[in-house]
């Protein structure tokens, strides 16, 4: 009986090309773009058939921990762990790290796909077929990628040049080539042998971590001694941070991919983006009879071949072609779609100035374990926000020194803690927290509780919060 497959998912990246919904604290991985799941819900839900796929590890950072398990749970997917990455190290660390702690939950004899969190894909039978083929090249010990049929001559993917076809319908790489300049990359599409490269793979444990030794021992040294030294906070697992940074920061494909003997590739005709610019988003949606792919709240007039989103405002869209209008809570992109893989160095230039860095970093809607909240107004001692709470969750036990806060109840039912005294609030009922006194707030329904929140003080910065008691181990 062939073993299952550990799912092994990259969901720690940070990119913005997909500014104004995309930012540093909220990546395109978590977010909603197309459709009723994020990225990483796609992803999740790819690995979840239990006749294929082992429980899946997930690699992330601290920032995304609480997304990671909240987006996991709404699906209802158990995974088998969550790595926390103490400091970037790129790819090739974080598969050895992945690659050591699969060996002690599954055997050394298990098998790993690794795939990021933020790709594309139609994972029809093609994609399966694809998948059972890794797995069974795999099985002999070789290291798989999958390349992807090429539909134009992308400059912005590696490629792969296809070597002897292997017995299992997969084939040697005769090499792996660097993002090119057009001209090449029309000559090797025009050829038909050469794939893009994917960056999803399929390996054994022990062969992977054998040719880590091999090719990359500083690499596999440091990921080992991470997770050896690693320590458990509540149901993530934190890889040791002095021992995880001796690791070079290095990507697997420069690490062992285009070093060893062992590399082999599935030829994929499955459809894949990765989404890299507002362009390949229009690409992979649904257009209408003009060519527009629209999501949200959108009127389009006289308007052709388009990408227009808005996750909030209402956008109406008039006599225009060819182009991408993003809007998120509180900026709005217009641009040329041939420009969209630009939209890197805009965000470079908003995050240089002190009066637009904020945007590139946060949005107004922040998500916590417990729920989030969304800022609606900030004044002059004072702000407004909307606070909501998931159903069962709680907030710390926590005071503050310069702020007070007034609560009302908009939905749902509160279960509010002030000093010794616990009460009850219904919809249209208020609270008052004075400053400094100890306080909490806990969502004991069924439904989403959601309320509105004034703070008035000295000082309303999110980092004026003492906890005392946190279910959630923080500080």
């Amino acid at each position: 009986m062939t073993a299952k497959i550990v799912p092994v998912i990259m969901a720690g990246g940070k990119g913005t090309r997909l500014w104004p919904l995309s930012r540093a604290t909220a990546p395109k991985q978590f977010i909603q773009f197309i459709g009723d799941k994020t990225l990483f819900q796609n992803t999740l839900s790819r690995v979840s058939d239990p006749e294929l796929y082992e429980a899946p590890i997930v690699l992330t950072n601290e920032e995304f921990r609480f997304l990671v398990a909240e987006q996991a749970r709404e699906l209802g997917i158990t995974l088998a762990a969550v790595m926390l990455e103490p400091v970037a190290r790129n790819t090739a660390a974080a598969v050895a790290a992945a690659g050591t702690l699969a060996g002690t939950l599954f055997g050394k004899s298990a098998i790993m796909h690794v795939l990021g969190s933020d790709y594309e894909i139609n994972a029809d039978k093609s994609y399966y077929d694809c998948v059972r083929i890794a797995r069974e090249t795999a099985a002999e010990g070789k290291l798989v990628t999958f390349g992807i049929t090429p539909t134009e001559p992308a400059t912005g993917y590696g490629y792969i040049e296809l070597g002897k076809a292997l017995p299992t319908g997969a084939h040697e790489v005769k090499r792996f080539v660097e993002k090119p300049v057009l001209e090449d990359a029309k000559a090797m599409v025009d050829a038909g042998d050469f794939y893009w490269n994917s960056g999803m793979f399929m390996f054994g444990v022990a062969p992977l971590l054998a040719e880590m030794n091999e090719y990359a021992p500083d690499v596999a040294k440091a990921a080992g001694e991470a997770v050896a030294k690693a320590s458990r906070d509540l149901d993530f697992i934190r890889l040791d941070a002095e021992a995880f940074a001796k690791s070079p920061n290095i990507s697997i494909d420069y690490a062992i991919m285009e070093k060893t003997a062992n590399a082999a590739v599935v030829p994929s005709p499955f459809t894949w983006s990765d989404l890299g610019s507002w362009d390949s988003v229009w690409k992979v949606g649904t257009p209408d009879q003009n060519g527009n792919v629209a999501a949200g709240s959108t009127t389009l007039v006289n308007t052709r071949n388009s990408l227009v989103m808005t996750h909030g405002v209402h956008l109406a869209v008039q006599g225009l072609e060819d182009i991408a209008v993003i809007a998120s809570e509180d900026a709005v992109y217009v641009g040329h779609l041939k420009d969209s893989q630009e939209v890197g160095q805009l965000v470079k230039l908003l995050a240089g100035q002190k009066s637009t860095a904020k945007l590139t970093e946060t949005h107004p809607t922040s998500y916590r374990p417990w729920g989030g909240y969304t800022s609606i107004f900030n004044g002059d001692r004072f702000q407004v926000k909307r606070i909501f709470v998931t159903p069962g969750k709680k907030l710390s036990l926590q005071k503050h020194h310069h702020r007070s806060e007034h609560w009302v109840v908009v939905r749902g039912t509160a279960e509010v803690t002030i000093g010794e005294h616990v009460q009850m609030l219904r919809e249209n009922e208020s609270v008052y927290i004075p400053l400094g006194e100890v306080h909490r707030l806990s969502n004991p329904g069924k439904i989403m509780l959601e309320l509105i929140e004034v703070q008035t003080g000295s000082y309303l910065g999110e980092d004026d919060i003492i906890r005392l008691v946190d279910e959630f181990g923080r500080s």
